[in-house]
């Protein structure tokens, strides 16, 4: 069975900039998670081009610093404020204080920062798997704290960026953080990255009736990006040589940002919540996930999986 299209004029070539012409964000406030490289930065360009306040909440804040200079210089002056703010996932402390330094209302939250594939075991002080710990529980502890300005915006929007990575592995809720089996760096991604998609699951649930909306999505095989800097090329290379793993087609970094932009700002999304996109649209079942470059898993959209970990996070980070 298919899944309903939302109307779009959009697809896998479509850049940020095209999602974001005639959308008007002025008044509505922004984060970015991981907004110093990447697709992030992409994301906070096409949300202040369009008018919005942008936070960029970044590990190094000089970093953050540089990129706002560089945004500041190429946007046009009708264009949103960018601030940089403070935020280590790996590190809960600085989570609470972004929280708590966090006032008034926050109309758009893009989760957007990630490691992945560490080639060895890499554990967070408090001891989580740091790719679980990094990519969903800080995430978790991010939006569960900002929830009250996300309701107060009357009309929120949560994007979770995850990756077609999901289909490496569901959540193994008996051993998350790899104490009882052999670590494996893809199947550790896979599981922090099908964690994303059901945290979407799991707040669309819980906070439909605070006007929030949340989706996940699969932004592309991004060229030139920071996040795959802990990958082993020579295990990607026998990961498709095995029918494991296939790439789909490489996008630049303002494809890449497309459909974070469109589930972020776009009236074409509005109303639309729990769902998985890949070139802004919703993305289809899959039923086989070997060798597979587009489609959702049915454990990553499943309502059960969805209020399993979110009790689970919720122990986690309290």
């Amino acid at each position: 069975m298919s899944v309903p299209q939302t109307p779009h004029i959009f697809g896998a070539n479509t850049t940020a900039a095209e999602v974001i012409d005639g959308v008007d964000l002025h008044g509505r406030r922004a984060v970015v998670t991981g907004a110093s490289s990447g697709i992030g930065v992409e994301t906070a360009r096409a949300l202040a081009a369009a008018g919005a306040d942008v936070t960029l909440a970044v590990r190094d804040t000089d970093a953050g610093a540089r990129v706002v200079a560089r945004l500041e210089a190429e946007l046009p002056s009708k264009s949103g404020q960018l601030t940089v703010g403070r935020l280590d996932l790996a590190d809960r402390s600085t989570v609470a204080a972004f929280v708590a330094a966090w006032h008034g209302p926050l109309d758009i939250l893009v989760n957007n920062a990630g490691v992945m594939a560490p080639p060895e075991l890499i554990r967070t002080p408090d001891g989580r798997e740091t790719q679980f710990a990094v990519n969903h529980l800080g995430h978790f502890a991010l939006a569960v704290g900002l929830h009250p300005a996300l309701a107060a915006a009357n009309g929120a929007r949560i994007v979770s960026v995850a990756s077609i990575g999901h289909l490496f592995s569901p959540v193994v809720f008996d051993d998350l953080d790899y104490r009882y089996r052999p670590y494996d760096p893809w199947t550790s991604y896979g599981q922090s990255k099908t964690a994303n998609v059901l945290f979407a699951v799991g707040a669309a649930e819980r906070w439909a009736g605070d006007g929030i909306t949340a989706n996940a999505l699969m932004p592309g095989n991004i060229a030139d990006t920071s996040l795959a800097r802990h990958m082993d090329m020579q295990q990607v290379a026998d990961f498709i040589a095995s029918g494991e793993l296939a790439l789909p087609p490489q996008k630049t970094v303002e494809q890449g940002a497309a459909t974070s932009v469109l589930l972020a700002a776009s009236p074409s999304v509005e109303g639309i919540t729990g769902r998985y996109f890949e070139d802004c649209a919703q993305s289809e079942p899959v039923a086989e996930r070997a060798g597979a470059v587009a489609g959702v898993a049915p454990y990553a959209l499943d309502p059960e999986n969805a209020a399993r970990l979110w009790a689970v996070s919720e122990a986690l980070v309290r």
